[in-house]
């Protein structure tokens, strides 16, 4: 059989993954899949055909060891997906100013290098909003991701200045929808269209990750929703086998809010058929 690892972390304790759904049907196409954590020393990379990353939400932690990682693998001979180039990409959240030039809708953004109290004043008179939402251009699984309120700001300076002095980051207006309606999450394998989830934040919460307490629903796609999505994935700077692009709904309609190319939680457990999907999109990549 042919060996493919899924490039993982160390514990995945506290997490939801849903990765082992894909085990049987590999193994139905002659794939044998191992779990490899990123922080495992003298891996030897080449013994496997393929590098699948899946779950190492860790990264952020240590981003440039992380790439190291990548790049060794890259060079070991194994196929690494997604790219090395793909994830250097999007792997700093200002991809979002180059789909934005594609001519892809996103949230209002304001991007700064080094933290400022009075930018954040400024971004509340900029959007015309009462809340913000503030995170680093380098995170995973909103960590340091806070929102703002314009009357307690203040209270919340010390700790913004601690997390992000020195640090670039990007400051957007809050989007009420996240709280009734929900982020919209649409799975692309290869080209083809998987399956589309909404998630909503616990009471009290803005977060929508599981981690956090977030719900999931599954849903179908309005047709403006689908087809911006297949207009971004058109948008990115090469092929993908897996995409999550994540929406929300802004007053004039759809924007973009993250583009999760390089480890996304790709929710096989939402949809029983997207599981052979993803496989079958895979062996029409990689025999």
């Amino acid at each position: 059989m042919k060996t493919c690892a899924f490039l993982s972390m160390d514990s995945l304790e506290g997490y939801f993954v849903y990765d082992d759904l894909l085990y049987a049907p590999m193994a139905v196409k002659g794939w044998h899949v191992e779990r490899v954590s990123w922080r495992a020393k003298d891996v030897d990379w080449a013994r496997f055909d393929v590098v699948v990353i899946r779950s190492p939400w860790d990264y952020q932690q240590d981003a440039g060891a992380f790439l190291r990682c990548l790049e060794g693998i890259d060079a070991s001979g194994a196929m690494l997906v997604n790219s090395l180039a793909l994830v250097r990409w999007n792997i700093n959240k200002g991809y979002l100013r180059d789909i934005q030039q594609r001519g892809i809708a996103i949230v209002p953004s304001l991007w700064r290098d080094d933290f400022h109290l009075a930018d954040c004043h400024s971004a509340f008179e900029h959007f015309a909003c009462d809340e913000l939402i503030i995170k680093p251009l380098v995170s995973a699984n909103a960590d340091d991701t806070y929102r703002l309120i314009r009357q307690r700001l203040q209270d919340q300076a010390a700790l913004l200045a601690e997390r992000f002095a020195g640090r670039a980051h990007v400051i957007q207006p809050f989007v009420p929808a996240i709280l009734q309606e929900g982020e919209y999450s649409l799975f692309f394998f290869g080209t083809e269209y998987s399956h589309c989830i909404v998630k909503r934040p616990k009471a009290g919460d803005f977060r929508v990750q599981e981690e956090h307490g977030g719900y999931l629903q599954a849903v179908e796609p309005e047709p403006a929703l689908l087809e911006l999505a297949r207009q971004t994935l058109a948008a990115l700077p090469e092929p993908t086998l897996y995409a999550r692009l994540d929406y929300v709904r802004l007053a004039d309609g759809f924007a973009v809010m993250e583009l999760e190319l390089i480890e996304p939680s790709l929710y096989f457990n939402m949809d029983a058929a997207s599981p052979q999907r993803f496989v079958d999109a895979f062996v029409a990549r990689f025999g």
